[in-house]
């Protein structure tokens, strides 16, 4: 079973819209998405203020998938990981839950980081994954 953490923006995005192209994430046979519980906070905050009537969408795909308590203590990452304070902890949450695969639509702060794995990590934009994913034998 592949795991996929999925940033907050990925759980927002995908609830925001309805039949978005993003929710295909938790159609996918042999994986299993993962987030933390700030990521489900900060989404769930996110959908209310901008589409309060889509937050029982998120809560459906929150019941696909694993939430974790957030982490008392992180991997340190190694240090050639430049990311600000508040994206250290998605990228070393997903170390800590030995996660295949970092699912982020955040380009600004990770986008120089797609396609690179850092400790067994591979850090993707969601279509990416969904397109990796698909094409697998």
């Amino acid at each position: 079973m592949e795991r996929a953490f999925l940033d907050a923006n990925v759980l927002f995005s995908a609830a925001y819209k309805t039949n978005a192209s993003l929710t295909r994430l938790w159609q996918l046979s042999g994986v299993e998405t993962v987030t933390p519980a700030y990521a489900v906070e900060e989404a769930t905050r996110n959908i209310t203020l901008a589409k309060p009537d889509r937050l029982s969408a998120l809560q459906d795909l929150l019941m696909q998938t694993r939430v974790i308590s957030d982490p008392a203590q992180f991997p340190d990452l190694p240090k050639t990981i430049d990311l600000k304070t508040k994206d250290r902890p998605i990228l070393a949450a997903a170390i800590a839950e030995r996660c295949h695969y970092l699912i982020t639509g955040d380009k600004t702060d990770f986008g120089s980081y797609y396609g690179q794995t850092v400790r067994g990590v591979l850090i993707l934009p969601p279509g990416e994954f969904i397109r990796l994913y698909n094409q697998r034998p």
